[in-house]
């Protein structure tokens, strides 16, 4: 039995943003339609570290594609000079449960996290929305605006950070891969989110950053950053003015942008509009006015990484990319490089 491994280095040259693009909106759409074995993640708590582990499995039936993520999130990495997020990827074949490749999940988690968005955007946002405003100037920060470019003629972008550094290095690295955008440096959230037609909050905050009355009507929200419980970034009153579509119910409840105002109260169930895949495939209504204000409340799903680590897998197939590892079930599991 034999096992593909694929290193990050590997992993980036066959990621392309349309085909990423494509690959997520498939997923949210299987989602939609109903076919989709995906239980809420798992999480380890490591308190005293600042940071979480989780796993992810996911199964698409008709596309024949099945995976496990295993993922942390740690925002203070960067005193060790890591990222914030890494993540190991086992795509699995179903016929069998044999794992088929194992693979550095990194950049596939930033890249299919952006494409959420990119598609969100696609179905939630005005048609003619051309200036957006980003909190949080990550990696993330960067992949939201290179996918929503992608679905939306932007024209302006507007980026805040409270690091000087990370505001600096998006904008520098927006205008070397957008050069026809003007790209601005906000000097506050509220500056980097008045009158915006998209916002992407992609923050580690538990606490809301954006305020209900910095949001003009007919903006579309991207909420990124809450996916965990105890964390959020939009004002609660912002929620109760929008139609909210989450990507997963049971995980939105538990550690999306809804989680803490539902367990307050503030919220029901009621309130929520849908799931992205429903809207997708037509079960729900996406946006009816240019007046409305529509939340995406993304939490990441597994079926996402599922279906850009097949994408992945298959390009590398083609290309003669990785390196071949024999399994043994065996000899006590062991692995050799052939």
């Amino acid at each position: 039995m034999q096992i593909l491994l694929l290193k990050e280095q590997e992993i980036k040259p066959l990621l392309e943003v349309n085909e990423v693009l494509e690959a997520v909106e498939q997923a949210f759409r299987e989602k939609g339609e109903g076919g989709v074995q995906m239980p809420p993640k798992t999480y380890l708590y490591y308190e005293k570290y600042n940071g979480d582990l989780r796993i992810m499995p996911a199964y698409i039936e008709s596309m024949e594609i099945s995976a496990v993520k295993v993922v942390n999130v740690h925002p203070d990495n960067r005193i060790f000079n890591l990222p914030t997020v890494m993540a190991l990827i086992i795509l699995i074949d179903p016929k069998t449960g044999a794992p088929q490749a194992i693979m550095d999940g990194t950049e596939i988690t930033a890249m299919r996290t952006g494409a959420a968005a990119g598609v969100a955007t696609k179905y939630l946002s005005r048609r003619d929305a051309g200036r957006l405003g980003i909190v949080g100037a990550g990696v993330q920060g960067s992949k939201q605006l290179d996918f929503i470019v992608n679905v939306r003629n932007i024209m302006e972008v507007k980026v805040y950070d409270l690091r000087e550094e990370a505001k600096a290095n998006f904008i520098q690295r927006a205008r070397e891969k957008h050069p026809t955008l003007r790209v601005v440096a906000a000097e506050s959230i509220e500056e980097a989110v008045r009158n915006q037609d998209i916002i992407c909050t992609v923050t580690p905050s538990r606490k809301p950053i954006v305020m209900n009355e910095w949001v003009d009507d007919g903006t579309h929200i991207n909420a990124i950053g809450a996916d965990a419980p105890g964390k959020e970034e939009l004002d609660p009153a912002i929620l109760k003015r929008a139609m909210i579509i989450v990507d997963d119910w049971k995980q939105a409840i538990h550690s999306g942008e809804i989680n803490v105002p539902v367990s307050k109260g503030l919220i029901t169930e009621r309130d929520i509009h849908g799931e992205l895949g429903e809207v997708i495939v037509g079960k729900k209504k996406g946006r009816t006015t240019n007046a409305e204000i529509t939340i995406f409340d993304s939490t990441g799903l597994a079926i996402q990484d599922a279906t850009v680590a097949k994408l992945v897998y298959k390009k590398a197939l083609e290309e003669g990319i990785g390196s071949w590892f024999e399994f043994s079930t065996f000899n006590g599991a062991s692995l050799t490089l052939k």
